[in-house]
């Protein structure tokens, strides 16, 4: 997954190119969040999106091209803009990059909140239950066995953290057992009382999914969610760990047109052409905030100036949120959605520290030029992106003891678990999890088992 290919770098080339912005113009029927004098597009029953040019959906051409260009030119590889269901804006290397499957990174923690609700509303699955009721018997301590399913969905375990070291064997990746390393990471916090942010939180989420629905994750998935809204199973590849556990904190590697489709579907409440996959009922709950953090739902950031989100937009506005900028933002007050992928693209002067810390410079000025193309905007200007001074905390993305409890080594580890062996399971080989063409950021090539979307 490390190696870089030529493919790859061709990609990136072609995204980062000047080109032209693309429109399209369909047609549906109004619906009631539209105006009378705009178009409400229906969700695709086939590959494409309905389309409509952007003064059909009270936007001007010119300047939401000129957001586009900003966008391009932030390294954000692939740029779509729905409004009222219709996409109005493409950017310029949409072409290239559309069907090619992208690592989304942490959106993919989104994507299992939604097979959570979807298995909740089937009665499968109790959020308010520890995840005692589905962990085999003799796994974990009992504490740890005390966590709720609400305490991974709103990141509260309370487990310590060590981000970059908790996710870095999943991109290597050598992880025996994700979930099962999970249940040995000690406590900074009682479970329910503090929200941090961490990785292995969503990984034993997603194991316990496994066990509630009584199949493998990515089959629950595929049946329940992917395909019902018109996603191959060849279309994308989301990696497991070595035991074949699915990862829930990242490495879901999907083409952008098929996540704008994911977005859709929970900008449209949970409905995919009068289908109803995610409850109203599961959907409220994830987008409200906890108990804990305002800025954080059911594995969704929430609210304006929370993580990328700019602090300018409605108190309505949602988004799912992945390392090196890959957002879905979804403005329900303005029935609006922006899907963009890329490469990171901040523009600063502090180097490494500014580039994590003002993540949110891309979609302040993106959001900033959108919103000025509305006929008749619905935001006054506020003005350029203002970097805070810095505040980089490096400790809270490194932890040894979690790295090197990968390896059986350390407080941090769970006895009988490491790269070798793990609990008498079989472990793949590092490495043969990825068809040939998955890379680190991307799916690209011919080999059979890699994504058919090209």
């Amino acid at each position: 997954m490390l190696r870089m290919r030529r493919g790859l770098a061709r990609v990136i080339a072609v995204a980062l190119s000047a080109g032209s912005v693309i429109f399209g113009v369909g047609f549906a029927e109004p619906g009631a969040r539209a105006t009378p004098d705009e178009l409400r597009c229906s969700q695709p029953s086939g590959r494409e999106f309905e389309r409509a040019a952007p003064e059909q959906e009270g936007l001007d051409t010119q300047r939401l091209a000129d957001a586009l260009a900003f966008a391009a030119d932030r390294n954000r590889l692939n740029v779509q803009v729905f409004r009222h269901n219709c996409l109005i804006g493409e950017g310029p290397s949409n072409a290239e990059t559309g069907r090619i499957a992208w690592n989304v990174w942490s959106v993919t923690k989104s994507i299992v909140s939604l097979l959570a609700g979807i298995a909740w509303d089937q009665g499968k699955l109790d959020i308010d239950a520890p995840i005692d009721r589905y962990l085999p018997p003799g796994l974990g301590d009992p504490q740890h066995r005390a966590i709720t399913v609400e305490n991974l969905l709103t990141e509260t375990s309370g487990l310590k953290i060590g981000l970059v070291t908790e996710g870095i064997t999943g991109v290597v990746p050598v992880d025996p057992f994700s979930a099962v390393q999970a249940l040995a990471v000690p406590f900074d916090d009682p479970p329910g009382t503090k929200f941090t942010y961490s990785q292995r939180n969503v990984d034993l989420l997603s194991y316990v999914l496994e066990l509630a629905v009584g199949e493998p994750l990515q089959e629950f998935a595929q049946r329940e969610l992917f395909g019902p809204i018109g996603i191959g199973r060849g279309d994308y590849y989301w990696a497991r760990d070595r035991t074949g556990h699915t990862y829930g904190y990242a490495h879901l590697f999907i083409p952008p047109l098929d996540l704008a489709r994911l977005g859709m579907l929970t900008s449209n409440d949970g409905a995919w052409n009068g289908q109803q996959l995610v409850s109203h009922a599961y959907l409220s709950r994830a987008t409200s905030p906890s108990a804990t953090y305002n800025c954080y739902g059911y594995l969704f950031w929430l609210g304006p100036g929370c993580a990328e989100n700019p602090s300018f937009l409605p108190a309505d506005m949602y988004a799912m949120s992945g390392l090196g900028l890959q957002h879905v933002f979804i403005v329900p007050s303005l029935d609006l959605m922006v899907v963009w992928t890329g490469v990171f693209g901040v523009h600063t002067t502090k180097g490494l520290s500014g580039i994590l810390q003002y993540g949110g410079e891309p979609s302040h000025e993106f959001f900033r030029r959108l919103l000025a193309a509305f006929a008749d905007s619905p935001i006054p200007d506020p003005g350029q992106y203002v970097e805070a001074p810095l505040r980089i905390d490096y400790s809270k993305y490194f932890d040894p003891d979690i790295a090197l409890a990968v390896f059986g080594v350390g407080p941090d580890s769970y006895s009988g678990c490491n790269v070798l062996a793990c609990l008498n399971l079989p472990l793949a080989p590092p490495f043969t999890d990825a068809p040939a063409g998955c890379l680190l950021l991307a799916c690209l090539g011919t080999d059979p088992r890699t994504p058919g979307i090209r």
